[in-house]
């Protein structure tokens, strides 16, 4: 007669931003010696039998013998990739053999991957895991390695172990191992550097500070070294603090990525970032890919800054995958059988040289390259991305500031970041979402025009030959620059305003006229 024990501990899969739970099912039977892993397993799970038997046998305990023992991944349907379930497997092992009682199990997620010898190592996409266990209520087990990066998760049972013999330890003694304490956020680090930093350039500091206000996205034009990645570095600064429940989001995708957890800085991990890929990066990199789904640059960028400098550069395959990430704010990663969707609400920024030579200050006759050289490199941007663009902002040389001696100007970000918060909470209050995310329905409630000036913005969009998507940018920046005058109607004010940062646009227009 064949007699069988079976034991079911939990632990949780890492499927794009979710942590899906696996219930890891331990059947020991007798028969012939066999250890099996079922469940949809990949290789990296597979080879859990030899780091399992190997860490019972150095930890001390007894492996069993004689036995045939089966594990089962549940859900079945489930891809399982990585390390992660070793240890949730040696517990299921340790319980099925009686050595450990099922009743220390039954509250509790294990998560870690096994050494040789027994030890415990970091696993990736810790933070979403933590999240869905305290959800459940459940204490979780992670190894030393993912301690801090647990810790960010406020009102969570967790503990920290090093090896397998100090988590059965935990499990066998009421007085087992320390739970974690919540660590002390501090968003209170300035970023980004100061706006003053810049001299000159009025108007491309005034649309920055627009930008931030109403989440605009933004394109720099001018020639090398007019000050075009700084203001970028700026627009950081002048962002407000992320809240709690946004800090956490940013923190999981950085897990979920495999970014390393300083304990130096834990609020890093929670803060806004600006990200920077090269232009020599794929679409992969850009929007994420891999197997299993990685988030890429523009998901690190989720809440924070995307700066692609020298736009052109960019291969125009990857440049128009940012277009339905830009509208929808999250990108979806397709594999055979399953789907990973990653948040993508983030703020492009970019800059680029408009004449491939180098040369360009602001008019067409400053540059060494010809109109149709200048036409064919500006080609590579796509209309439908320069749509989604809603800021064109020319940043020309500027002789007279070279003749002006720099001093040391007084702070302006902290004043401006306290402005760019008031406009922000007075849109979050009207509409729910800042000016930028308004659908295109909800334009005729909050940026009704007059007749007359309704009239003086379709003269405009005319005159620049710009698309229907362009007009409802038009819309929502002057909306914005509507709210930074604490004005409750759009005017023709505001809309001359908005058409002025069309500067790549008045550049087109003067190619097509040649």
């Amino acid at each position: 007669m064949t007699t069988l024990s079976i034991a079911r501990v939990f632990t949780r899969a890492l499927y794009g931003m979710e942590a899906p739970l696996v219930t890891v099912e331990v059947c020991l039977a007798s028969g012939l010696p066999a250890f099996a892993v079922v469940g949809l397993p990949q290789a990296g799970v597979r080879e859990a039998r030899d780091r399992v038997r190997s860490a019972i046998q150095a930890s001390t305990f007894e492996f069993p013998r004689g036995k045939k023992i089966t594990v089962n991944l549940a859900p079945a349907d489930l891809p399982k990739h990585g390390a992660r379930y070793d240890l949730a497997i040696a517990i299921g092992i340790l319980v099925a053999d009686g050595q450990l009682s099922e009743r220390a199990v039954v509250s509790r997620e294990f998560y870690g991957e096994l050494t040789l010898s027994g030890d415990l190592r970091g696993v990736t996409g810790i933070l979403p895991a933590m999240l869905a266990c305290r959800a459940q209520g459940r204490e979780a087990v992670v190894p030393l390695a993912n301690a801090q990066e647990a810790a960010v998760v406020q009102q969570q049972q967790c503990v920290a172990a090093e090896s397998l013999r100090d988590v059965v330890a935990h499990l066998q003694s009421p007085d087992g191992l320390p739970l974690l304490q919540p660590l002390p956020l501090d968003d209170s680090a300035e970023v980004g550097g100061d706006l003053a930093d810049v001299i000159g350039q009025e108007q491309a500091k005034r649309a920055l500070v627009l930008a931030a206000m109403g989440g605009h996205h933004l394109l720099f034009v001018g020639p090398p070294g007019t000050g075009k990645t700084m203001l970028a570095q700026r627009l950081l600064g002048l962002l407000p603090p992320l809240t709690d429940a946004e800090g956490l989001q940013v923190a999981a995708i950085r897990s979920v990525a495999g970014t390393s957890f300083s304990e130096e800085s834990p609020s890093a991990w929670r803060a806004r970032q600006l990200r920077t890929p090269h232009h020599s990066c794929s679409a992969a990199a850009l929007v994420g890919g891999g197997s299993p789904p990685q988030p890429g640059e523009i998901s690190l960028a989720h809440k924070a800054i995307l700066f692609l400098d020298e736009l052109p550069e960019f291969s125009r395959h990857v440049l128009d995958s940012l277009r339905e990430p830009l509208e929808s704010g999250q990108v979806t990663i397709s594999r055979a059988g399953y789907q990973a969707t990653f948040p993508a609400q983030f703020q492009l920024v970019c800059a680029l040289n408009p004449s491939p030579c180098g040369h360009f200050d602001g008019t067409l006759a400053s540059a060494r390259a010809t109109p149709d050289q200048i036409s064919r490199y500006l080609g590579k941007l796509s209309g439908p991305l320069l749509d989604r663009i809603d800021m064109q902002v020319a940043v020309p040389r500027q002789p007279e500031v070279l003749q002006q001696q720099v001093r040391r100007q007084p702070p302006q970000s902290p004043q401006l970041r306290q402005d760019v918060a008031a406009v922000r909470a007075l849109q979050l209050q009207r509409q729910g979402c800042l000016n930028a995310e308004l659908k295109a329905a909800e334009l005729a409630q909050y940026c009704r025009l007059e007749d007359e000036d309704h009239q003086f913005l379709v003269s405009a969009i005319d005159t620049f030959q710009l698309s229907h998507r362009a007009y409802h940018r038009v819309l929502r920046l002057a909306r914005t620059i509507a709210d930074a005058a604490q004005q409750s109607q759009i005017s023709k004010s505001h809309l001359a305003e908005a058409l002025s940062y069309r500067a790549l646009d008045r550049l087109l227009q003067q190619l097509r006229e040649l």
